[in-house]
């Protein structure tokens, strides 16, 4: 047995990890200079690879989609959901409606603006089955929307950001990719070039993702520009924006999170929100809202049809539209996975399981739902009564759609421009919570709750800009489309493992919970000793007290529990946090899961009963307050006391709990 140094003096100082850095770096540099410096030769390439993708993989897609929507139910209502992303007693970081305006900025930002009149509309004008123009059509087209921004996408979200949040928070793992393969690998390959892989990838795919939402993105923020101001659409155009969003974005993820991001996804959501009531009551309100009803109906009711369609049978055409629009759709929803799940991981320490899933898959699927029934049903029915225009313009330009839409309100250019300011925000949003998550990527010793170094997020700020900026220089949209799809394909593969790492660690759980059920006598006196038990269950020991026990009475106890073992050949160790008041016992198992009882002084509030009591007085400052030495297993607080415990009754105590940790372990075999 050995008493290590203060765990945290041994605590690993945060680095680069230059193995992710530089290779991603590496490879992110030849694509933005490949896409720039051979426009054409890359277009031809991203142009043939998302083809290809297509034709072999979209039945993939399809099934792979369904499974991470269906497998992220299921943990959210299975018994299982009451489980906490980080330990038992941990409370959330954020307020729920920052937390829920945080997902909902980080998940969808810019492209609502972009797709919000120009999707429906392309649908209801250009459909994959039947006549396009007609009521069937309209009707089908809000739900073909829905199908593409509803359930499947914050699926794959909620999939990837409660597999990243439950390593990092509940298993003590850094917030990474690599460490949700764990539980399928082991330790030794995610540390190693598994690990790295990963992640590298993880960062490649994370760039391309982000880059081509800031594409579209730009091409919005041009469009809203030359329809307010008569800027003209050009390259130039689009540089000077990107390289403002851009240094905007970097001083905002220079914030951090608490303040930059924060804020910003705030004043997102009001704006959106405002801007979509604003239509709402300018347009025929009471068909909007009797649209919306039956749009959510048809969605529900189609859904598992839908979900599988790949147009089997409808030849070339089929092909090609499921190509540019659901396979996009999906590729670009996994393409963005490993930025938005980490970006949720970081922000939703604290919340269950069940919290988390429902939350992220249906949180945000409300307001997309409001979204694009009141921009799509209010642009299809101007269309329907002769505004043919609007329609033409949707379909050549799709990033005019929405101002072109505008057009048909009173005070038409003030909306505009309205709905510019806030894509600018929502664009440097995206950016700024990119390059955010981009640098924690390629760090190392991460703590939770940490950020990486500025520098580092202000190089991952400028490399998004730039692989932006090679993109459009390469073909703008077709060029953002192919992208997303072929990133999108291998990190599929990776999601699965996540599922299957996510089974395993979530049984293991449930083995704890059925080993901790288990009736075990924790005997603390025979009834002789009623009066004292009584006496220790009514005081409220002060700082000095409590602090005696911790060092009088405790470690003698524990030490003489690690003894025993060791004299029994089980390898066990001791370690003391005086400066944090921590004693911590930790027996070792090899290959099976550990067993840690620690104990850690908790300062508490007094009850009211309990202020004026004999024997609980106290000085003026520390009248309210009272100390407990709590327990503490693997899983977090255990919630009780054992402040006035003997000697003999914490070696019961402690061999109790680990009494259920080898139940556990006979579970697991």
């Amino acid at each position: 047995m050995h008493s290590p140094p203060n765990p945290a003096d041994a605590a690993p100082t945060l680095s680069v990890n230059k193995t992710v850095f530089l290779a991603s770096s590496l490879v992110s540099i030849l694509l933005i200079v490949f896409t720039i410096l051979f426009p054409q030769a890359s277009e031809a390439v991203l142009g043939n690879a998302l083809r290809w993708v297509s034709d072999h993989f979209g039945w993939y897609y399809m099934l792979v989609v369904a499974a991470y929507s269906l497998f992220a139910l299921y943990v959210g209502l299975s018994r299982y959901g009451d489980i906490k992303l980080g330990q038992d007693h941990d409370k959330p970081d954020f307020p729920f409606l920052t937390w829920a305006a945080m997902l909902f900025s980080a998940g969808i930002g810019i492209d609502l603006l972009f797709f919000g009149a120009s999707e429906p509309l392309a649908h209801y004008l250009t459909p994959p089955d039947g006549s396009g123009g007609t009521p069937e059509a309209a009707r089908a087209a809000i739900s073909q929307a829905f199908l593409h921004w509803g359930l499947h996408g914050w699926g794959i979200y909620a999939l990837i950001g409660m597999a990243l949040a439950y390593f990092a928070y509940r298993q003590n793992l850094p917030l990474a990719l690599r460490s949700a393969l764990v539980p399928v690998f082991g330790r030794r390959r995610t540390d190693g070039w598994l690990g790295h892989s990963v992640d590298i990838f993880g960062v490649v795919c994370t760039l391309l993702g982000i880059a081509t939402s800031l594409g579209i993105g730009v091409l919005q923020a041009n469009a809203g520009l030359s329809h307010v101001f008569g800027i003209e659409t050009s390259k130039l155009v689009q540089t000077v924006i990107i390289v403002a969003v851009v240094a905007a974005a970097a001083l905002s993820a220079m914030s951090g999170v608490e303040r930059g991001v924060r804020r910003l996804s705030e004043i997102n959501m009001l704006g959106a929100t405002f801007l979509l009531i604003a239509l709402l009551v300018m347009g025929p309100t009471v068909f909007l809202l009797n649209a919306f009803t039956q749009n959510v109906g048809d969605y529900f009711q189609t859904l598992i049809g839908k979900t599988f369609d790949v147009y089997a049978y409808q030849g070339a055409a089929g092909a090609e539209w499921k190509a540019g629009w659901t396979i996009f759709f999906w590729a670009w929803w996994v393409a963005w996975a490993p930025f938005v799940g980490l970006f949720i991981a970081r922000i939703s320490r604290g919340r269950t399981l069940r919290e988390f899933v429902l939350g992220v898959m249906f949180i945000p699927l409300g307001f997309i739902f409001a979204w694009f029934s009141i921009f799509g049903n209010s642009a299809i029915e101007l269309v329907s009564h002769g505004a043919t225009a609007l329609g033409e313009t949707a379909l050549a330009d799709p990033a005019m759609g929405m101002f072109a839409l505008f057009e048909h309100y009173p005070f038409a250019a003030t909306w505009s421009l309205f709905a510019v300011l806030i894509g600018l925000i929502f664009f440097v949003t995206s950016a700024d919570s990119g390059a955010l998550v981009l640098a924690n990527l390629s760090s190392k010793n991460l703590a939770s709750g940490a950020d990486a170094p500025i520098w580092l997020r202000l190089f991952w700020a400028a490399a998004t800009g730039l692989i932006t900026l090679g993109l459009l220089f390469a073909g703008g949209f077709s060029s953002l489309q192919s992208v997303s799809v072929v990133a999108g394909l291998p990190f599929s593969l990776v999601l699965v493992v996540y599922m299957v790492s996510m089974w395993k660690s979530l049984r293991q759980e449930g083995n704890k919970r059925k080993a901790n059920a288990v009736d075990k006598a924790m005997v603390l006196d025979d009834g002789r000793n009623w009066r004292n038990r009584l006496n220790r269950l009514v005081s409220f020991p002060g700082a000095k007290t409590a602090l005696r026990f911790m060092v009088k009475t405790l470690p003698p106890a524990m030490l003489e529990v690690a003894h025993e073992l060791q004299a029994k050949g089980i390898d066990s160790t001791l370690a003391q946090d005086k400066q944090n008041h921590r004693l911590r016992l930790e027996i070792l198992h090899g290959e099976e899961v550990d067993f840690v009882y620690e104990v850690r002084l908790i300062e508490g509030i007094k009850p009211v009963f309990a202020l004026g009591q004999a024997g609980n007085l106290a000085s003026a400052g520390e009248q309210e307050k009272y100390y407990r030495a709590e327990v503490f297993l693997q899983d977090g607080s255990q919630d009780y006391d054992i402040v006035g415990y003997t000697k003999e009754q914490i070696i019961i105590d402690i061999l109790s709990q680990y009494e259920r940790h080898m139940q556990f372990l006979h579970l697991e075999r």
